[in-house]
C-alpha cells in the first residue's frame, strides 16, 4: 500500500513536470512509475490471496498467487517497456526543444524517494520469503536507474540548448529509448524467476542441508531416500521418503514420521511435510 501511495504522487508530479517542462524522458519515467502502481497492487492481491488457509481445492494453500502476482507484474513492465521505447523513437522524426529546468528537480526527487522504497521493500521481502515483494522491490530499482538514465538525458539537453548545440537536445528522448530498454531487461529477469518458481521449482541440493540435518537428528532414520522440497510463494512444501527398521510396527514407524515432520515444521519457511516410510535394507540399491 504504501508504494501504491507514493508511485501515484511520483507518477502525477513526474507526468505533469514532465508535460509543462517538454521532457520526453520525465513522461517516459513517469509512465514507468504509473506501471508500479499497477505492479504493486497485483503484488498486493497476490500476497492477500497467498495467506489464505488451505481449503479443500488448494489443500496445498495459495502460495503460488505470490509467483502468479509478480508474473503480472513483469508482463506490465513488458508492455510499459515497449511504449516508452516506441514514443521516444518517434522524437527523433520530429522537431524538439530542449526541456526547462524544472525537469531536473522532478527527477532527483524521484531517484532519492526511490532508493528508499527499494530498500525497505527488499528488507521486507527477505524479512518474509516473499517472492512477488521483492520483484516488486526491484521494481523501484529499476526506477532508480531509468531516472538517473532520464537525469542524464535532461541536463545534455538543457545544456545542449543552453550552449547552442542543436544535436544535444535529442538526448533527452535518447534517454527515453535508454529508460525503455532498462525497463524491457527488467521485465524479462522478472518474469523468468517467477515462472521457474510456479513450475513446481524445487530447492537444489545444496539449499536443503538444514532441512537434511533435521530429519537426520532423529535416530530411528536409517537413511533418507528422497526429499523434495517445493516452494509455494512464500513457504516450502516438502515431500520426504525415509527408510527405518523394517522390523518395526506400523504404529512405531508412524511415530517415526510425526518425530521427523516435527522436526521439520519447526524451520521457518516449512508450512507441511508429507512423509513416506521405507524399511530399510542395507543391500537395496533401489
Amino acid at each position: 500500500m504504501l508504494g501504491i501511495i507514493i508511485n501515484i504522487a511520483l507518477a502525477v508530479v513526474k507526468w505533469g513536470i514532465g508535460v509543462y517542462a517538454g521532457s520526453r524522458a520525465l513522461i517516459a519515467d513517469a509512465v514507468h512509475s504509473a506501471s508500479d502502481v499497477a505492479g504493486s497492487f497485483a503484488v498486493y492481491l497476490g500476497l492477500k490471496a497467498a495467506k489464505q488457509p488451505p481449503d479443500e481445492d488448494h489443500p496445498y494453500g495459495h502460495g503460488k498467487a505470490e509467483s502468479i502476482a509478480a508474473i503480472i507484474v513483469a508482463v506490465i513492465l513488458l508492455i510499459v517497456g515497449f511504449q516508452i521505447g516506441k514514443s521516444s523513437i518517434a522524437s527523433f522524426f520530429q522537431p524538439i526543444a530542449p526541456p526547462k529546468t524544472v525537469a531536473i528537480v522532478a527527477v532527483i526527487l524521484s531517484i532519492i524517494v526511490k532508493e528508499a522504497l527499494f530498500r525497505y521493500k527488499y528488507k521486507l521481502g527477505r524479512e518474509l520469503n516473499s517472492d512477488a515483494l521483492i520483484v516488486n522491490a526491484y521494481e523501484h530499482r529499476s526506477d532508480v536507474y531509468s531516472s538517473i538514465a532520464a537525469l542524464a538525458g535532461i541536463g545534455a539537453a538543457i545544456i545542449g540548448g543552453k550552449i547552442g548545440i542543436e544535436w544535444l537536445v535529442y538526448a533527452d528522448p535518447v534517454a527515453g529509448l535508454i529508460v525503455s530498454l532498462m525497463v524491457i531487461k527488467m521485465a524479462w529477469s522478472l518474469g523468468k524467476e517467477s515462472i521457474h518458481n510456479t513450475l513446481d521449482h524445487v530447492l537444489h541440493e545444496e539449499d536443503t542441508v538444514e532441512l537434511r540435518k533435521a530429519v537426520e537428528s532423529v535416530e530411528e532414520v536409517k537413511e533418507i531416500n528422497q526429499l523434495h522440497a517445493r516452494e509455494h510463494g512464500h513457504y516450502v512444501i516438502i515431500d520426504l521418503k525415509i527408510s527405518v527398521d523394517p522390523n518395526m510396527t506400523v504404529e512405531e514407524g508412524h511415530h517415526v514420521g510425526k518425530k521427523v515432520k516435527g522436526k521439520l515444521l519447526q524451520i521457518d519457511n516449512v508450512h507441511n511435510v508429507f512423509v513416506h516410510i521405507n524399511p530399510y535394507n542395507a543391500n537395496d540399491d533401489e
